[in-house]
Parts: structure tokens; C-alpha cells; sequence
């Protein structure tokens, strides 16, 4: 079976299992209003994010013809004494700037005209321009994809919800290392955080 169909048979499931915690009304999101954010579609992580790759770029394409606004994130640490804080500590080893791991998948990299952000905690918004280049194109609805689902997909989600951001998670266009990881990320964020659906869906919204 191809990566493809495993997700989306994953992604069945996963709806049938979230259908308690999805009673929420999904609003439509105003198109020109909306930003897709694809989360450190980085080397270290591609056989995390291969089997979600092709949901992931059907909604780049889309996006791309319409011209709505793309933002990318990199992780990376140029000094993990000085920017690395309790992550240092907490994991073995890091993703140093200027690695091969730290860079972003060849089909996941930024065109003109398209901002790569680059970051060094889990949060997309943490020391960063992601905000103020949010506001500078007026967006309300953030679309998020890409890698883990349960580390810096999820708080840098809970983060635009505390920042005034309405929060679209893609089910089936996020990965992590585990499904129990993946699922647990879903129910908490469906229950305070963000609008949880697939990608088929945000493509029949816009």
C-alpha cells in the first residue's frame, strides 16, 4: 500500500476516534485572509513526513494558485549554549544550522516571495517576525502543517490561538513519531485550541 493510502485510511480512523471531540461547528475561513504554515519539513524528520508529504503539497499547490500567503519554518541552533534553553538539556542531540539535517526537504522549500522563518524552540512565534508578518498581511486563520504534531505543530497552534489567531490543524497533513502522540495532540487541541480537519476538507473550504 502506497504511503498515500496509509494515511488516509489512518486518517479515517483517526475521525472516527476524534468524533467525540470534534462537536465544535467549523467555520469557513475567509480565503484572503488565511495562511498556510508548513512546520520544519526538515531532512531530520522526512521519514516522519513522508507519508503526509503528498497531503501537504496538494495544499501548498492550492494555495499557491491562489497566491494566499505561504510561511515556512526551520528549525535549527546556531549556539545551543546561548539558544537553546531547556531544550539543551532535554534532548541528546540538536538540529545544528549548517547540517544537512537541518535542512528542508528538497519538495517543502520555499518559492519567491514565500518566508522561511527560522526558529529555535518549538514555537513558530518564540524570538521571532512570524507574528508582525502575519498582521502585515492581515491574516486571521492559520493553516498548519508539517512536523511533530505534538511538539512545535502544537505550541506554535496553542500559541496563535493565544494570540488572536482562529486555528486550522490539519489531521492528515502533521506527523509525529507515534500515533498515540498524534492523537493525543488532536483531542487537546480540538477540545481548546484550533479546528481540527483534513485536507481535503480546507481545499473544499477554499
Amino acid at each position: 500500500m502506497s504511503g498515500r493510502n496509509t494515511i488516509d485510511s489512518r486518517a479515517a480512523r483517526w475521525r472516527e476516534v476524534l468524533a467525540p471531540h470534534l462537536t465544535r461547528p467549523v467555520p469557513k475561513p475567509d480565503p484572503d485572509r488565511t495562511a498556510l504554515l508548513v512546520i520544519d519539513a526538515q531532512v531530520h524528520f522526512h521519514e516522519m513526513l513522508n507519508p503526509v508529504l503528498p497531503n501537504i503539497l496538494s495544499v501548498l499547490k492550492h494555495f499557491r494558485t491562489l497566491d494566499y500567503p505561504i510561511i515556512f519554518t526551520r528549525h535549527r541552533h546556531v549556539d545551543p549554549a546561548a539558544d537553546a534553553g531547556m531544550m539543551a538539556q532535554w534532548w541528546d542531540s540538536l538540529l545544528i544550522d549548517g547540517q544537512e539535517d537541518a535542512e528542508l526537504v528538497p519538495e517543502l522549500r520555499p518559492r519567491k516571495r514565500e518566508l522561511l522563518i527560522e526558529k529555535c524552540r518549538y514555537s513558530a512565534f518564540l524570538a521571532t517576525p512570524l507574528e508582525e508578518e502575519l498582521r502585515k498581511q492581515r491574516v486571521k486563520n492559520l493553516v498548519i502543517s508539517g512536523v511533530m504534531t505534538n511538539l512545535c505543530c502544537e505550541t506554535t497552534a496553542r500559541d496563535a490561538f493565544m494570540r488572536g489567531f482562529r486555528v486550522y490543524f490539519l489531521l492528515d497533513g502533521t506527523a509525529t513519531c507515534t500515533e498515540e502522540y498524534h492523537l493525543a495532540t488532536l483531542k487537546n487541541l480540538a477540545y481548546g485550541f484550533a479546528y481540527i480537519v483534513t485536507c481535503e476538507e480546507m481545499l473544499a473550504f477554499l
